[in-house]
């Protein structure tokens, strides 16, 4: 059962440090995988986005289903509203196929911003950044800027409680 609560009810933040709120861990993604492998694990894992990472485990962006759906819509727009997954390939002619481009990568899909705190970042300065970056999610880092966490609005909504 869902309990609800009035209007007037203080919340409080029930966590210290990034540490406190992040999700460790995070499912990531290389910058070199294709579009298709993204949409499949977010499919697959039931996400949004994922941090993507290079070969030391570095976050060097995020891609989103947003940023997929943008690419797929401005593909859409250049082949003139068609869709590839509609034409079987033996109907496709061969001028056509000769025409494909390779299947775009993470990389060329992403949005290449990082936001990333350490895990003592103060709870105050995480939802600031959030608020200020208009960001859903922040990336949680090591001193030698590997990816240890991530934080979500939900991460951070989960840590709400009325205050007693």
């Amino acid at each position: 059962m869902t309990r609800t609560l009035p209007v007037e009810t203080p919340m409080m933040l029930y966590a210290q440090t990034a540490a406190d709120l992040m999700a460790p861990n995070p499912i990531s993604i290389r910058a070199e995988a294709l579009a298709s492998e993204a949409v499949t694990l977010f499919a697959e894992k039931r996400i949004d986005a994922a941090p993507v990472i290079d070969e030391a485990g570095r976050p060097i962006g995020v891609v989103s289903r947003s940023d997929l759906l943008i690419h797929q819509c401005e593909h859409d727009k250049k082949r003139g509203g068609r869709h590839d997954y509609f034409f079987a390939p033996e109907f496709v002619g061969k001028d056509a196929a000769s025409e494909r481009k390779p299947e775009a990568t993470v990389a060329d899909v992403m949005t290449p911003a990082v936001f990333a705190v350490g895990p003592d970042t103060p709870v105050h300065r995480i939802v600031g950044d959030m608020v200020g970056l208009h960001v859903h999610r922040l990336f949680v880092v090591d001193d030698d800027g590997i990816l240890v966490g991530v934080i979500s609005t939900m991460d951070v909504l989960k840590h709400l409680k009325p205050e007693e």
